[in-house]
Formats: structure tokens, sequence, C-alpha cells
């Protein structure tokens, strides 16, 4: 693992950084909603072991998948002139992000220790981040 951190560059290292960031605030945001919601409604929405595991295991996949492909486009640039090569690495790579987010995806909703909700959430933060922050930069 800490050769993986050694070649990765320093953009993809900050931008999963600021991922990391944006996912953990919209999970405690959910969180907080989760428990707003409790109160008012603890007969419909639950706020137990399973929301919190379900927030922490969803935005967990969800900084993973942004890292694994930060790294896929570092590998793809490093074949830069192979257009065949990076086309079937961007395909694959692409095919493998979104299985594991669909493996996920099952997870959460077929585990009991997953709320759904909970889990599958938190995979939307990292690009509603990025999109909120774009524009409050302009």
């Amino acid at each position: 693992m800490s050769k993986l951190l050694d070649n990765m560059q320093p953009a993809i290292k900050e931008e999963t950084k600021h991922v990391a960031i944006y996912t953990a605030t919209g999970v405690v945001l959910m969180w907080l909603l989760f428990l707003v919601l409790h109160f008012t409604m603890p007969e419909k929405v639950p706020f137990n072991y399973t929301v919190i595991l379900g927030g922490l295991g969803g935005g967990a996949v969800a900084v993973l998948n942004f890292l694994w492909m930060g790294l896929m486009v570092q590998k793809a640039a490093a074949k830069a002139g192979d257009h065949d090569a990076v086309k079937t690495l961007v395909k694959g790579s692409y095919s493998q992000r979104m299985l594991f987010q669909m493996l996920w995806v099952i997870i959460a909703i077929v585990a009991p220790c997953f709320h759904y909700v909970a889990g599958i959430l938190p995979l939307l933060f990292p690009g509603t981040g990025i999109k909120i922050m774009g524009i409050l930069k302009k």
C-alpha cells in the first residue's frame, strides 16, 4: 500500500482528500437528517447502528471509488501515446468501479447491519461536493 501511495501523483492525493472531506461532511449531514426525522417520525425513520454503519460503509466506498478513478487516470496518462491501450484501460476501470459500487448497493440492501438508504446515499456525495465547490469557486 505504501508503494501505491509513493507513486501517486500529488494532485490525486489532494483531490482524494477533498473528496473525503466532502463525503464525510455529507455523511454527517445525512446522519443529522436521520436524527431529526427519527425524532419527528420514530416509527418510520430509524436512527441506530445500521444508519451509522451504512453511512460509514457508503462513504468509504465513495472515496475508494474516486481514488480508484484517479489512479486509473494517472495510469492512462502514462500510456498517452497508445490510444487503444488507454481506451481499454478506461473502459475496464469504469466497469470495475461500477461493479464495485453495485456490489456495495446489493450488500447495503441485503445485509441487516446496514440501513440501505444510509448506505446508498453517500455514493452521491463526492459528485455533489465537487459541483458545489465548483459553483462556490466561481
